[in-house]
């Protein structure tokens, strides 16, 4: 079972991710750290990472996809969650294009929703709870910051709502809901 987590920043995704490894065995993929991985694992897919990123260059479509057929190739799994990927439309094309090469398929398109005003809060709060506990803290961790975040989440991804809907895939589940509840609905969700 592969799926895609959709949610904006702070909306709890990776914490969920998390959960559905503990549960199931999944294995979650996701671009941040597989760039950082590839960059430091001396590989030629991760030297063309590193030079890019030395560079202050954004990672290529074709870069991130290359991470991610090495993972689907390398790693024996029941399933896996693709977090902050596909991001446009394009990248799901592609997605779709290198699973279906692979004869594997997507199964499900969960998007946490929440709340902006919120989820403004939510991050903003932990930011201050950690700073005031002498811990490290994003320095993204901002109100400023992330309603920047935000507005760039949404003008990315909202295509690839449609896109999913479309193909029968989409589905969403409350963010904003305590997070033990938001694990028993996406469980409940995947054995549909």
């Amino acid at each position: 079972m592969n799926i895609i987590l959709l949610g904006p920043p702070g909306a709890g995704k990776g914490t969920q991710a998390q959960f559905l490894v503990e549960d199931r065995g999944m294995v979650q993929l996701s671009t941040g750290d597989m760039l950082r991985e590839a960059r430091t694992s001396g590989t030629e897919m991760g030297n063309r990472v590193a030079e890019v990123m030395d560079r202050g260059d954004l990672v290529t479509d074709e870069i991130v996809i290359g991470l991610i057929r090495e993972k689907l190739e390398t790693v024996d799994a029941p399933g896996f969650i693709f977090d902050g990927f596909p991001r446009t439309l394009k990248q799901a094309d592609a997605l779709g294009e290198l699973l279906e090469e692979m004869g594997k398929s997507l199964d499900f398109v969960i998007e946490l929703r929440v709340e902006d005003e919120a989820l403004v809060k939510r991050i903003v709060g932990r930011a201050e709870e950690a700073a005031a506990a002498g811990k490290p803290v994003r320095a993204d961790d901002n109100e400023e910051s992330l309603r920047t975040r935000l507005t760039a989440y949404y003008k990315m991804t909202s295509p690839l709502v449609g896109y999913y809907y479309a193909k029968g895939l989409y589905s969403r589940v409350d963010g904003m809901a305590a997070m033990e509840d938001v694990r028993a609905e996406l469980g409940a969700r995947l054995d549909g």
